[in-house]
Order: structure tokens, then C-alpha cells, then sequence
């Protein structure tokens, strides 16, 4: 449990860091919608996943190109905003690697329904953990620079996720390696590899938001 009067004495010193350098962009805000909508991203992925048969993921494909006007408003007041609420290149790395994430889920999309692959479970299974770690990160996002505690509880949550998602990798080529279909087992590979390409996004957004979370300490 973090120290009343070291809290209190870090706010005073925001506080007037603040009225010397007023923030003209609400980034905590803005990191906070755009995690929330990568979390969307990722659902209606999973959601794609159980449908029968595939279908066009059409629409995950405009959940990305918002997520990149979204990620691309933030870079821009980026460059102009004269102070932020934490290091700015964190500010931009969080951006950056929350929007990999669900770059990697259409990917995913896109190549199954291309390469006629369908979900089985370590696709199933890695999907659900991304999930679950996206849903981590968004909320953990929203508590940046407020509440270290549940930062940190977050980001502990989101580490869990990702280590479910790297064994059930392993897992998933250990059976591929052992099968007869080479051409199925080369486009599963693929497949599997852009999962695990999202998880290692998710890896690097968990560990800037630590490194944040400790230099806010």
C-alpha cells in the first residue's frame, strides 16, 4: 500500500507543474478510448472466430482503420502538446503497441478466411487469452497515474494472459509438427504465429505501463 503523505506530495507537485504548464490535451483520456476500442477490436475478433462458416471480417477490418485515426490523432497532439502527463515516448510506445494488437487479431482474420483455415482450439485458445489480456490492459490504462496499486494488479493479469498464450503456442506447433497434412499444418502455422505476434504486442504495451508505473512511483 502506497504512502499517504508521498501521494500527497507527488500531487502538489503535479499541481503545479500543471499551472505552470497547463496540459492542452487530456492523453490518459485519449490512451484510455483507444485501449477500450482495441479491447472491442479483439472481442469482435473472438466473436468472428464462432461464426460458421467464416465470413469476410469486413468489419474488423474498420475497427483497425478507426483504431489508426485514433492512434494518428494522438501522435500528432503528441508533437505540438508542450508538456504530458508522463514521458512522452511511453505516451506514443503504449499507443503504438496496443494498436499492433489488434493489427495482429485482423491478420489473423484475414488469413484464415484466405487460407480456408478453421479455428481449432489453440486458435480458440489464444484468441481468448488476448482477449482477456486486452481487457487487462484497457483497464489498467484507465488507472495510469492515479492508482498504482490496481496499475500493477492489471498489468500482473495481463503477464498471466500472455504466458497462456505463449504455452498454448508451444502446445499447438508441438501437434502440428507431428502431422500428416504439411500444406494445413504450414497454413496453421501462419495463423498461429500472428497470435502469437499479438500476445508479444500485448507483452511489450504490459511492460512500458511497469516501467511507467514505477517511474510515477
Amino acid at each position: 500500500m502506497g504512502d499517504p503523505s508521498k501521494e500527497q506530495g507527488k500531487k502538489r507537485r503535479l499541481d503545479i507543474f500543471g499551472s505552470i504548464f497547463p496540459r492542452e490535451y487530456d492523453f490518459e483520456g485519449m490512451l484510455a478510448d483507444q485501449a477500450g476500442h482495441i479491447q472491442v477490436g479483439v472481442q469482435t475478433f473472438v466473436n468472428w472466430l464462432q461464426t460458421r462458416p467464416l465470413q469476410d471480417p469486413a468489419k474488423l477490418e474498420e475497427l483497425e482503420e478507426e483504431a489508426d485515426r485514433m492512434r494518428h490523432d494522438l501522435e500528432e497532439k503528441l508533437i505540438t502538446s508542450f508538456s504530458t502527463p508522463f514521458d512522452r515516448q511511453d505516451i506514443y510506445s503504449i499507443s503504438r503497441q496496443i494498436d499492433y494488437i489488434l493489427n495482429y487479431a485482423g491478420e489473423t482474420a484475414r488469413e484464415m478466411y484466405a487460407f480456408g483455415v478453421e479455428p481449432d482450439g489453440p486458435i480458440a485458445g489464444m484468441a481468448d487469452a488476448l482477449l482477456a489480456g486486452t481487457a487487462c490492459v484497457a483497464a489498467g490504462v484507465k488507472v495510469m497515474n492515479r492508482n498504482n496499486a490496481e496499475l500493477e494488479e492489471q498489468i500482473r493479469l495481463a503477464r498471466a494472459a500472455i504466458h497462456r498464450i505463449e504455452d498454448i503456442y508451444i502446445m499447438g506447433m508441438a501437434d502440428l509438427l507431428h502431422t500428416n497434412d504439411a500444406m494445413a499444418a504450414l497454413r496453421k502455422r501462419e495463423v498461429y504465429h500472428h497470435l502469437r505476434d499479438a500476445g508479444r504486442a500485448l507483452r511489450n504495451t504490459a511492460d512500458i505501463m511497469h516501467r511507467t508505473a514505477v517511474g510515477l512511483a
